[in-house]
Formats: C-alpha cells, structure tokens, sequence
C-alpha cells in the first residue's frame, strides 16, 4: 500500500514536470512574447493538452472511503476528479470590479463519488453556491464550482479551494497577479556576421508595456554586454539598450539576454552572432633596417592595409597572444607581491607602514591591469604605438632603430587589430655599426733594432665613421710588448680626424719579435690592432789592433800596452772589461816591491794558497761608451808564473751578454839565471 507521503510527492512531482502556470513560465525561461500573451489575458485557465495535464497532489481518506460499498476502478496513484483549469489565475484587473471563473472537476471513475468543495472564508474571493456542500459527480461526467474573485487593490493574491472525495482530498491553487511591468524586448537579438575583436552594437528601442513601473537588472554573457545593467522605466516610457558583440574569437556564439524584474520574473532573449576575420594585413612580415652606427638612429616604414568596411583598431604588442600577456602580467604581479612581502619584513610591527605599502601595491596592481602592454623596446621602437585605420585606407607605421651596441639585432612585434583573430607578427631585423677607427698601417716592420736602445716611431689611427671613437690601449702581456709605449695610451678621435700615436721601442732583450697591441674602442665588439715586428739586434765593437803582444816579459817586471775599443752603435753601451784565463787570487807582486820585502815569501808556490795571482790589470775595466764613441785601455801583465801566455781581453757588455768580444792576447815568460836570493822563480802548474 502506498503511503500518504509517498503518493503526495509523486503527484507534486508530476505537477511541477508537466503544469507551468504563467508565473512560473516567467521564473524559468519566458521569451517576451510569451510573456506579453499572458499578460493580454484577463482570467487565465491553463488546459493544455490533457496527456500533459496531471492533477494536484490527492491525499487518501480511507475513514471516508468505508462509507461507499462501491468499488472504484481508478488506480491507487491516479486522481480520481480531475480539476479543469488546476490553477485559478486571475490577471489584468481592476480593483472593484467582480469577476467570475469556473472551475470543472470532472469524475474519471467508473463509479459516482460525492465531493465536497470548501473555500476558506476571505474578503476577495466567494464561492457560488452552498460552501462545504457534497456534490455527487456521476461516472464520465462533471460538476462546476464557480469562484467568484473582487479585488480590493491592483496587487497580488494567493487562496486554495479544497475539494475533498471519500477517499482522497487535493487543492486547486488560486493567484490573482496584480500590476506587472513588461519590457518588449524581442524573442530573439541575431547579430548575424560580424569582425571578430571588433565591437558591433545594436540599439533596442524598449519600452514598458506593462502597467506598473519596472525595476529591472539586465544580464548577458560574454562576449555579449548590455547598457543599462539596471534601472527604473515607467509605465508607457521607452528606454534605448544597446546590446553590445564584442568576439574574441572566430566561430559562433549565442548566449541570453535575461530581464530580472524586481518581482521575480524573468524574460529571455536569445542572442547569437557570428565572429568572422576580415581582409586586414601588414604589406610586409619582415622590415630589414639599414646599417646604423650606434648612438645615430635609421627609420623605416610598414604599412597596415585595411580593406574591410570597419574603422579597424590597432595596438602594438611585444606579445603574440593574449595568454601570454596574461601570463607577463601575472609574472609582474608576483613580483611586486615579492617585493612587498620583503618590504615588511623590514618593519612588520609599524602598522601605519604596512597600511602604506598595501595601498602602494594595490595602486600597482591596478597600473598593471590597466596596462594595455603596448611594444616598448630601447632599440626598436614604432610609432604610431596605438591608432585607428579607416575603412579602405592604409596606414604608415614608422620603425626607429637605435643600436646600442655593434651587432645584430632581432625582433619580434604583434599588431594586435579589430578584425583577425591572430596577431599579425612583423619581424625587424638591424645592425649597430661601432666607432671605425683604424690604424694607416696594419703592420709595422722596423729594422736596425738595437738592444739597450731608445727606437722611436708613429702611427696614425684615423676615424672614417660618422661618430666619435674613444680608445684605450689594452695593456701588453709578453715581456717584449713590455718594451714599448705608446703615447697617447687613451683619446677620443671625433668623426673624419687623425690622432698621431707615438711608440717607443727600448728593447732589453735579443732575436726576432712579433707583437700584436689592441686598443680597445668603446663600442665596438673588436679592438683595433696594431702588429710590429722586427728583430732586435746586439751592439758592435771593434778593436784598433787585431791582438796584443806582450811579447818576452820577465818575471815581476810589469809590462804594460795600450789598446783602443770602438763602440760602432748608435747607443751608449756600458762595458765590463776582463782577461779570461787570469787567476783569481791575490794581484801579482812586482819585483821592486819584493825586493823591499826581504822577508816576503810570496813569489814561493807554497805561500800563494790554493788560487793563482791576478797577473793583468785593465784600466779602466768597467766603462759606458758612447754611441760611435770609443775608449782607450791599458792592459798591465806582471808575470808571477812561468808560463806562455795565450789569454783574451773579453768586452762583457751590461744587459746585453757576456764575452760579446774578445781580443787576443799573447806573452812569454823569460827567466833569470836565478832569485835575488839564488832561488829560481816558481813555475807555473801549466807552463
């Protein structure tokens, strides 16, 4: 057996799939003109289609249903009197006037059943006839209850008739609608084909076909807009909307367009509208700007047809699409958050500053989404950067280029317009030229390259570009670079002049070189170089006698010839002047000197030491000669050995080498029958 609750919600149910009653076709989706055909009508009885028709929710009486010995044939979970109309709906009254509906309640059983109808007592709506009166409704037939309704105002009213049978009761709902405003908008708003990211507008005349003031909201959604979203429009008065297309995309839309009136009801207008590309393009996707040197600027042109029948709105961004716009600036946006995070950690405590930087960081979040992030580049820049195009007119975008540095530049820009989908891409290309200073020369080869000497020469770096050159010499590595200098080191060459460069050569070391110098030029990716080579050559010397002879000498008897060294170079050379193979112990003693030494012992081998006496004196032995300038020399030989004497006089020049020139030097001892004292004279080791 079904229960009371579960029979209840299946006839509610029912109800509310199949029976709409007007207020409720306002509250879900009402287009206008049905709204309108409702309101022309005065008593609305909502029939329908009776397969659509179910009837309110009946409750069984099973204390009343004891009291037939009938059988009814109707099932369990259907109605047994059907209610026709099953809402009363009173509409477009006026207040004191009588009006009168009926309602049929007819008997879908097979067997007659008696029925009582009762209205609850009220000052607007009566029944005609007996109230809480049985009425025997015969199998297939019907009886009539007729209510009677007078309005006191022009508003809203809500009553139930109840009508009860042996063995179920249910309710016919009673609403008379007051004063109901209408806006007649129409059913359906196509905007048919239109340029996509271009905003099309249609302008609805409306007005208030109602007969009460509306106060309504205005609703829709992207990428359609309406103008005004609320307002108040008296009865009779008409108000100008405009609905606005505003596609971000190709393809189809369609959306609603929904009155909300301030007494629940809700009209729909269908909008749809199509998003198409239009015939818009640049004359060009890549612009090629001539060579420029830095700090100067060059200019190109790009042009931008609009052959469509639309003022068509341009912008230029850095960005080809707007998800990566919107990417960039939420990038931007954590990044200020970052930044005042930090700056709160500084001084969490100060509440006044932390209310400061959270207004700052709202003021700059606002910035970033207010800023349309329009192309901005230091080296590229196009302006117009923003601008309108007239209908079949072209217009001419200037590109400035403005190279920092000497190299090559690329970039990407979008221009981002009224009619295509797709940014159209524009790719510039540049080339910074730096300062062209260059050297007269790109080599420098010197001859006659002296050690120890001072060499001077001059190179010319000469500007043959339109902006000034500042160089710097970068400073050499190798220990020959170390020899040169180079005055000036560092300058500023204006445009078309010369800068003379004085070098200084003063070599310390021999052989052949090779040096590369840069000087580095602000501005340019390559220094200007500069290579000198050469070979760096000894100093010559030439004696005025091929050797010295000292010929016989005689043991203690000093012996002394002259000489004279000629420095033919063109430096001053300074000289160490010894004889290679003298000894290196003590001088040699001569033998007026050891005669007045009676006890002298040292001409014996055995009173010398281990080393062998120094037996040649040079004055002077060291010297500096100058260039092409010569020196005399006394070479003194006083023999303490017995020996022949194949020696030479080696010339040791400062800072260049050793033994850079040797003069031969000959001499033979010649002894005595004996000593002044009867001994013989030592002889030397190697004699």
């Amino acid at each position: 057996m079904v229960s009371k609750e579960q029979l209840g919600m299946s006839l509610l149910s029912a109800v509310q799939e199949r029976l709409i009653s007007p207020g409720q076709r306002w509250k879900s989706h009402c287009f206008p003109s049905v709204a309108w055909a409702d309101a022309l009508t005065q008593s609305l009885y909502f029939t329908g289609d009776q397969s659509r028709m179910f009837l309110p929710a009946a409750e069984p009486l099973p204390a009343l249903s004891c009291l037939f010995l009938q059988v009814s044939a109707a099932g369990p979970k259907q109605s047994i009197l059907l209610p026709c109309p099953p809402e009363v709906v009173f509409q477009n009254y006026t207040p004191g006037e009588v009006y009168e509906v009926p309602v049929v309640l007819r008997n879908r059983d097979k067997v007659p059943h008696l029925v009582k109808v009762t209205l609850e007592s009220s000052l607007y709506f009566q029944l005609v006839g007996p109230n809480d009166a049985f009425r025997k409704v015969p199998p297939g037939l019907f009886t009539t209850v007729r209510i009677v309704f007078t309005p006191g105002q022009n508003k809203d009213y809500f009553h139930r008739l109840l009508c009860i049978t042996e063995m179920e009761e249910f309710i016919v709902p009673i609403r008379a609608i007051g004063t109901r405003a209408l806006l007649d908008f129409p059913d359906q708003l196509d905007f048919s084909q239109c340029p996509v990211k271009y905003s099309t507008e249609k302008t609805l005349l409306v007005r208030n076909t109602g007969n009460r003031e509306a106060h309504y909201q205005l609703s829709t959604q992207s990428p359609f807009s309406v103008i005004p979203a609320m307002g108040t429009l008296g009865v009779g008065d008409s108000m100008q909307v405009t609905v606005e297309f505003l596609p971000l995309r190709t393809g189809d839309f369609s959306a609603s367009l929904v009155v909300h009136y301030d007494t629940g009801e809700n009209t729909h207008t269908s909008l749809l509208g199509r998003a198409v590309d239009l015939h818009i393009k640049l004359d060009r996707n890549t612009v090629t700007l001539e060579e420029t040197y830095i700090t100067l600027s060059n200019r190109a042109t790009v042009l931008i047809h609009n052959l469509s029948d639309i003022t068509a709105c341009f912008q230029w961004k850095a960005v080809g699409t707007q998800g990566e716009e919107d990417q960039l600036k939420l990038r931007w946006k954590k990044d200020e958050l970052s930044d005042f995070l930090k700056e709160c950690e500084v001084d969490i405590t100060g509440q006044e500053r932390f209310a400061l930087l959270t207004r700052s960081l709202q003021s700059e979040r606002a910035k970033v989404r207010e800023d349309a992030m329009l192309f901005c580049n230091d080296i590229f820049s196009l302006e117009p950067k923003e601008g309108e195009i007239r209908p079949h007119c072209s217009a001419e975008i200037s590109v400035f280029f403005k190279p920092q540095e000497a190299r090559v530049y690329k970039q990407a820009v979008y221009c981002d317009i009224s009619g295509r989908e797709n940014r159209l891409p524009l790719h510039l290309t540049g080339e910074g030229l730096g300062p062209q200073l260059r050297f007269s020369f790109e080599e420098l080869h010197v001859v006659g390259v002296l050690v120890r000497a001072t060499h001077r020469y001059e190179a010319t770096l000469f500007n043959k570009g339109p902006i000034k050159a500042p160089f710097s010499l970068l400073p050499p590595t190798t220990a020959m670079g170390s020899c040169f200098t180079f005055l000036p080191q560092e300058g500023i060459v204006a445009p078309g002049s010369l800068q003379a460069i004085q070098i200084f050569f003063c070599p310390t070391m021999l052989g052949e070189f090779q040096e590369e110098f840069r000087f580095h030029v602000t501005g340019s990716p390559k220094p200007v170089t500069l290579t000198i080579r050469g070979c760096v050559k000894g100093p010559t010397f030439h004696f005025n006698v091929p050797a010295l002879h000292f010929g016989d000498v005689s043991f203690g008897f000093p012996h002394t010839l002259e000489c004279r060294l000629f420095n033919t170079s063109l430096a001053h050379m300074a000289v160490n002047l010894r004889i290679a193979g003298d000894g290196s112990g003590e001088l040699s003693v001569d033998s007026f000197t050891q005669m007045q030494r009676d006890s002298n012992q040292s001409w014996r081998k055995e009173a010398r030491g281990p080393l062998e006496p120094r037996e040649f004196a040079i004055k002077p032995s060291t010297t500096v000669i100058r260039a092409l300038g010569w020196q005399d020399l006394k070479i003194t030989l006083c023999s303490n050995t017995v020996r022949e004497y194949k020696l030479e006089l080696v010339v040791d020049v400062v800072g260049v080498g050793n033994r850079w020139l040797a003069l031969p030097l000959t001499a033979r001892y010649q002894g005595f029958p004996c000593s002044p004292h009867g001994e013989m004279p030592p002889s030397h080791s190697q004699a």
